[in-house]
């Protein structure tokens, strides 16, 4: 009988096997980590991408690791795990969960480090590296779990920055053949690495939360298989874990043999633009909005002829930018994604450029926008809905609401789709043949006897990688 949370949680992480794993959980953490790697690429090409390289570049070692992408870039291994983490949330493009977390950015730049870092004697199979992907986030659904403030959008911090410390601790643990008792001071020391305000969201340092979640799991990890002790109890105590959570309840987590996994229950959702996810639903329902102010001859009805826009959202204030003005605060505003789609129809990568951020079309339109937050559409991924309606001079009304966008997880993006997403993420890094190979290599995973295999394709070649530093 475990006497505490945490020893539970240390039970599951040291004591599941591969045979644990469901067809349905490999299946879903396969499209999460090609989409997760997918984004990471694009992220390469990022400012914040680049000035966090520039930093880490300070530290060396004997042992080094990877960034993805970087043929000629190798770091220590938790750096490597920053900066890859950073990449992958740079752009806010990575999967969302619910309760509300970006679970993969935080465990996957981990692993990959370790993997390229542990001795050549140490071979890691697909299946190795799907079970501790797999643990790292069942540890953060299980925390999130444990309170009802988790399920909603986040006010006070930023939950990968949380949950995401202590699941990359546990994947990297996992990874590392940890002991029972070195997995519950992994967690100890990772909750002493947790945490980061939502203050710094829509700014060049809400990446870091991703790449800090992944560098501190690790070298949680890593002190403790050198014997660093912290508190055993850590997730028992409101001054422990609890200390991020206003209504913290706490339950020992079930036995191996009656172990389920999260993620059989819950699936993810991929986005197919980069933005915070509460955005999505405002984009599909602008969309449908549109094909109303579309005339006869195809052309769209010009910004002078509307009156005003009213958009019914939840109450998200991080979310709530009536005038961004850099791509970061465009990522996390409800208006702008709304005006963008409404002008062009669709609404991507570029759509966050500085040039398009700043269109004076744009702003003719930001300025009749004003949100409206119904007392029903509450800030929770599960339930949210989006209301856009388009008032024109004439009088005339049209609204279109949206309850469920494509890639949330009650309508997930078809396999076709999420491959499009990762080669458009891709192209500029990988050359197609690698591409490809990536795809079909994850899409095996499972199969994988050794994960060498992959890192090696994760490297990129030197060619795309001198022409997209250009």
């Amino acid at each position: 009988m475990l006497k505490s949370v945490t020893e539970s949680f240390a039970n599951i992480i040291h004591g599941l096997k591969v045979g644990h794993l469901t067809d349905r959980v490999i299946q879903r953490s396969k499209r999460m980590i090609l989409d997760t790697l997918g984004v990471g690429f694009l992220g390469t090409s990022t400012e914040v991408f680049h000035k966090v390289s520039q930093y880490s570049k300070i530290y060396s070692s004997n042992t080094s690791s990877m960034v993805w992408g970087q043929p000629d870039f190798r770091l220590p291994p938790s750096y490597a795990a920053f900066v890859n983490g950073v990449a992958i949330h740079s752009m806010d493009f990575d999967d969302t969960w619910h309760p509300a977390t970006h679970p993969s950015g935080a465990v996957l730049p981990a692993l990959t480090a370790l993997l390229e870092s542990l001795p050549q004697r140490a071979k890691f199979s697909g299946l190795d590296l799907l079970l501790a992907f797999n643990i790292g986030i069942e540890v953060q659904g299980r925390l999130m779990h444990f309170s009802k403030e988790a399920s909603d959008i986040p006010k006070r911090f930023h939950p990968p920055s949380v949950v995401g410390t202590l699941g990359s601790a546990a994947a990297a643990s996992k990874l590392l053949g940890l002991s029972l008792t070195e997995c519950q001071e992994a967690l100890a020391i990772a909750a002493s690495f947790a945490g980061a305000p939502m203050a710094n969201a829509a700014t060049q340092t809400k990446p870091l939360h991703i790449g800090n979640a992944a560098r501190h799991g690790t070298e949680a990890a890593f002190l403790a298989m050198l014997g660093l002790q912290g508190n055993k109890h850590i997730l028992d105590l409101a001054t422990g874990f609890g200390a991020f959570y206003t209504n913290y309840s706490t339950k020992v987590l079930p036995s191996l043999d009656s172990h389920s996994w999260l993620l059989d229950e819950q699936d993810v959702a991929f986005k197919r633009f980069p933005a915070h996810l509460a955005t999505h639903w405002v984009a599909e329902a602008a969309a449908a909005v549109r094909r109303h102010l579309v005339l006869s001859d195809g052309a769209l009805l010009p910004a002078d002829h509307i009156e005003n826009i009213v958009l019914r959202v939840p109450d998200v204030q991080y979310v709530n930018r009536p005038f961004p003005d850099s791509e970061h605060e465009a990522r996390h505003s409800f208006q702008y994604v709304a005006c963008t789609t409404l002008l062009d129809g669709d609404i991507a990568v570029p759509s966050f450029f500085k040039d398009q951020v700043s269109r004076p079309q744009v702003t003719e339109l930001l300025r009749k926008t004003k949100l409206e937050h119904p007392s029903d559409n509450l800030p929770n991924f599960n339930t949210l809905y989006c209301e856009v309606s388009v008032t024109l001079k004439n009088g005339a009304t049209f609204t279109e609401c949206c309850n469920t966008f494509y890639g949330h997880w009650r309508n997930p993006l078809n396999q076709e789709d999420l491959e499009k997403k990762f080669r458009a993420n891709a192209t500029k890094v990988l050359p197609p043949n690698k591409m490809e190979n990536l795809i079909n290599t994850v899409k095996k995973l499972e199969d994988l006897e050794d994960c060498r295999v992959l890192t090696t394709l994760l490297k990129g070649s030197e060619e795309t990688s001198k022409t997209s530093s250009m």
